[in-house]
C-alpha cells in the first residue's frame, strides 16, 4: 500500500494492514497512518478486508482501530475547506480512511456483539504520543455524528462523490446488525446515538439530503474527472488516480445486480441507490421505548418548497423540498423495489405529498410504471407486486383520480403484449392489468391478500368507470366466467367427496372453506359490475354488450342465497336490453346492437335499479408493520447495495430465497 497498487489477493500479506490489525499499538502521530491511507486498490469492495478477520480479535487491545477513526475524524474537520480548495489528495485520503473503517466495521458487526464493538471505540490504553482531542467514550457517537455532518454539509462534486458515497454506505453498515438477528432490533447503542443525542438535530437535513441524492440520480464520475494527473513526479496524485480507477470499476461492475460487460447507461447510480436504501432503513427503524423515530417523522411531514405557509411547531423535523423534482424522480425510477417502496411510504404517510401527486395532470407518468410492474408479475418478487398494488389501492381511494384516469388516452402501449392496444384510456388499462393480476394469482400463487387488494382497487373505481374499452369490458366478464367455472368445480369436488365418504369419520378436505373464498370473490365481482351499472350505465355500453353476450353465466347465481339481492339489478339490466334487442329484430350486426344499447341506456329509468351502499375500501397498514417492512428493506440492501457483499451464511433476518 502506498507506492504500489494493491490487488485483493495481496491483502493478507500487506505489511501495513498486518500492522493495523496486529498486536502493537501505533501512535496517531506515526507516519504509518499517512502511508496507510494513501493506498490504491484495483477492486476495493467491502469484502476485501474480510481476509483480515482472523486477526481482528487483537485490535481492541491495541486501540489501533480507534486511532484510525481519530485520523479520519481529524480530516473531516477540514473537508469543506479541502473541497473549496480542490484539494483532491486530502479528500481521497479521508475517503480511504473511511473505506477501511467501513470494511473493518463490517467484519466487527458480523463477528461481535454491540458491546464488543463498543470496545473497539472505547479502549482507553493508548500508545505514547496519541492525540486526546476526542474523548474515547464519545468516539462512536462522534463518528456517527461526523458521517451525518459530512453527508449534509459537503457539496456533491466529482471530487467528493466517492467520500459521500462511502459515508452513506458506512451508516448502512452500522445498522447491519439487523441482518444477523431474526427478531426485529428495537434498541441498542447505535440506535440511541442515531435517534437521540447530537445526531437528532441533523434529522431533517439528513432526510432532505438523502432525498435530493435520490432525485439527482448522479452517475459516478469517471476517474479522469476525479483526479487530473499532476505534472512531473506527482506520485501520490498518480496513485490516487489509480484508486479512482479501481473504485470506478467497482461502482460500474461490482454493484449488486450489475454484470461485467453491460453498457454504461445500465450501470447503477451508486450514491443515489445507496442514499435511497439508507433512507428506507432509517424510515423503518422502530420507535424507541420512550421516543418516536425522528426520521419517520421527517418523512411524514416534509412540504413543498412552493408551500409558503408557516411551519408547524408541532412537527420538529419538518423541512421543504421540491415536490416536482421528487415526483419526476419517482416516475422515472419505479423499476426498482426501493423506489416503489419510497413511493408507497410517501403516499401512505405524507399527506402533503399525496395531495400533490393526486393533483398532477400527468398521473399517467406515475401510474404506467406501476402497471408495468404488475403486468410482469411473473418476473417480480411478491413484495414488489404487493407494494405496486397497494399504491394503486391508495390512489383509487380518491374519486377525482378515478374520474381523471378515464380521460387520459394512451396510444400503443408497447409492453402490453397480449393484445394490440392502439388507443385505450388509462382507466381501462388499469382494469385490464388488475384483472390479469387476479387471474395470475388464481392459477399460480393463490394468495388471498393479493386477491383482496386487487378487488378493493376495482371496487373503489367501479362507480367512476367511464367509456370502458371493449377489451376491458370483456375481461371483466371473462374473469367472472373463470370464477364461475372454479366455483362449479369446487362444488362438484365437495359433493363427490361427501358421497364417497358416507359413514367414514375421517376428516374431509376443507372444500367448504375454498367454496366460501370463491363465493366472496364472486360476490365482490357482482358488486363491482352492479356499481358500474347503477352509477354510470349510460357511459359504458361496452360493458352492457359484454354482459348480454355472456348472460347465461349469471343464470346459476340468480337463486343462490348469497347473490340474490345483488342479482336483481343485473337481471333488470339484462331483461331490459334483451327485450329491446328482440324488438329491433333478428340477425343484428354488432354496430346495430351497440346502437340499440346506446339508445336503451338513455331510456332506462334509474329508479328501476336498487341502490346499494357505495363500494369504498381504504388501505390500512397491519399491526406491527415492521415485521414485514424491516426484513423487506434489508433484503433490498443485501441484494441491491452497491459494493456491499455479505456472505449469505449467518443471515437470520430473512430466508435467502425470499431475499
Amino acid at each position: 500500500m502506498g507506492a504500489n497498487t494493491s490487488h485483493v489477493s495481496d491483502l493478507s500479506d500487506n505489511p501495513s494492514l498486518r500492522a493495523l490489525v496486529g498486536t502493537e499499538s501505533i501512535s496517531e502521530n506515526d507516519p504509518f497512518w499517512n502511508q496507510l491511507i494513501s493506498f490504491t486498490f484495483i477492486s476495493p469492495t467491502s469484502s476485501s478486508l474480510l481476509l483480515l478477520s482472523p486477526q481482528v480479535e487483537n485490535n481492541p487491545r491495541t486501540g489501533n482501530f480507534g486511532a484510525l477513526v481519530r485520523i479520519f475524524l481529524g480530516r473531516t474537520k477540514e473537508l469543506k475547506i479541502s473541497t473549496e480548495c480542490q484539494d483532491q489528495l486530502f479528500i481521497w485520503q479521508a475517503h480511504n480512511a473511511l473505506f477501511m473503517i467501513r470494511c473493518l466495521l463490517k467484519v466487527f458487526i458480523r463477528e461481535m456483539s454491540e458491546e464488543e464493538l463498543h470496545l473497539q471505540f472505547s479502549y482507553q490504553e493508548r500508545a505514547p504520543g496519541s492525540c486526546g482531542e476526542t474523548s474515547s467514550e464519545d468516539l462512536l457517537e462522534e463518528l456517527l455524528s461526523n458521517l451525518i455532518h459530512l453527508i449534509v454539509e459537503v457539496p456533491m462534486l466529482d471530487i467528493t462523490y466517492s467520500i459521500l458515497f462511502e459515508a452513506v454506505t458506512t451508516l448502512l453498515v452500522f445498522f447491519s446488525y439487523q441482518l444477523f438477528h431474526k427478531d426485529i432490533l428495537r434498541d441498542g447503542l447505535i440506535y440511541q446515538h442515531i435517534m437521540k443525542g447530537r445526531c437528532l438535530s441533523l434529522t431533517s437535513r439528513l432526510v432532505k439530503t438523502l432525498l435530493y441524492n435520490f432525485i439527482r440520480q448522479e452517475k459516478c464520475p469517471p476517474p479522469t474527472h476525479i483526479f487530473e494527473p499532476k505534472a512531473e513526479g506527482g506520485l501520490l496524485y498518480g496513485l490516487a488516480s489509480g484508486v479512482a480507477s479501481g473504485l470506478w470499476s467497482v461502482f460500474t461492475l461490482g454493484g449488486a445486480g450489475s454484470k461485467a460487460g453491460i453498457d454504461q447507461e445500465h450501470n447503477p447510480l451508486p450514491l443515489s441507490n445507496q442514499s435511497l436504501l439508507l433512507l428506507l432503513v432509517l424510515a423503518n427503524l422502530t420507535d424507541g421505548p420512550d421516543w418516536p423515530n425522528p426520521y419517520r417523522q421527517a418523512i411524514t411531514c416534509f412540504r413543498n418548497t412552493q408551500d409558503t405557509s408557516s411551519l408547524s411547531v408541532e412537527q420538529p423535523h419538518t423541512f421543504q423540498i421540491n415536490f416536482n423534482s421528487l415526483y419526476t424522480a419517482l416516475c422515472e425510477q419505479q423499476r426498482s423495489d426501493q423506489a416503489t417502496l419510497l413511493l408507497y411510504t410517501l403516499l401512505h404517510q405524507n399527506t402533503n405529498m399525496r395531495t400533490y401527486m393526486l393533483s398532477r395532470t400527468d398521473m399517467d407518468n406515475l401510474v404506467m410504471p406501476i402497471l408495468e410492474i404488475l403486468y410482469h408479475v411473473e418476473d417480480r418478487n411478491s413484495h414488489h407486486v404487493y407494494m405496486a398494488l397497494i399504491i394503486l389501492l391508495i390512489l383509487t381511494e380518491d374519486d377525482a383520480f378515478n374520474r381523471s384516469i378515464h380521460e387520459v388516452v394512451l396510444k400503443n402501449v408497447s409492453w402490453y403484449t397480449e393484445r394490440t392496444l392502439t388507443e385505450i384510456s388509462l382507466g381501462s388499462l388499469l382494469i385490464l392489468v388488475v384483472i390479469r393480476t387476479i387471474q395470475f394469482n388464481m392459477t399460480r400463487t393463490r394468495d388471498k391478500y393479493l386477491h383482496t387488494n386487487c378487488l378493493a382497487a376495482l371496487a373503489n373505481m367501479s362507480a367512476q368507470f367511464r367509456c370502458l374499452h371493449q377489451y376491458a369490458a370483456q375481461r371483466i366478464i371473462s374473469l367472472f366466467a373463470l370464477l364461475s367455472k372454479k366455483h362449479n368445480k369446487v362444488l362438484e369436488q365437495a359433493t363427490q367427496s361427501l358421497r364417497g365418504r358416507q359413514g367414514d369419520n375421517t376428516a374431509l378436505p376443507d372444500y367448504a372453506q375454498d367454496l366460501n373464498v370463491i363465493e366472496e370473490v364472486i360476490r365482490m365481482m357482482l358488486e363491482i359490475i352492479n356499481s358500474c351499472l347503477s352509477n354510470s350505465l349510460h357511459h359504458n355500453p361496452n360493458l352492457v354488450y359484454a354482459l348480454l353476450y355472456k348472460r347465461e353465466l349469471f343464470e346459476q347465481f340468480r337463486t343462490h342465497p348469497s347473490f340474490q339481492d345483488i342479482m336483481q339489478n343485473l337481471d333488470t339490466v339484462i331483461g331490459f336490453f334483451s327485450q329491446r334487442l328482440e324488438q329491433a329484430g333478428s340477425d343484428l350486426s354488432v354496430e346495430r346492437v351497440q346502437e340499440v344499447i346506446m339508445k336503451g341506456a338513455q331510456a332506462l329509468p334509474t329508479d328501476r335499479l336498487k341502490k346499494f351502499p357505495e363500494l369504498k375500501f381504504k388501505y390500512v397498514e397491519e399491526d406491527q408493520p415492521e415485521d414485514f417492512f424491516i426484513p423487506y428493506v434489508w433484503s433490498l440492501v443485501f441484494n441491491s447495495g452497491v459494493g456491499l457483499h455479505w456472505s449469505p451464511h449467518g443471515i437470520e433476518l430473512f430466508s435467502m430465497d425470499s431475499g
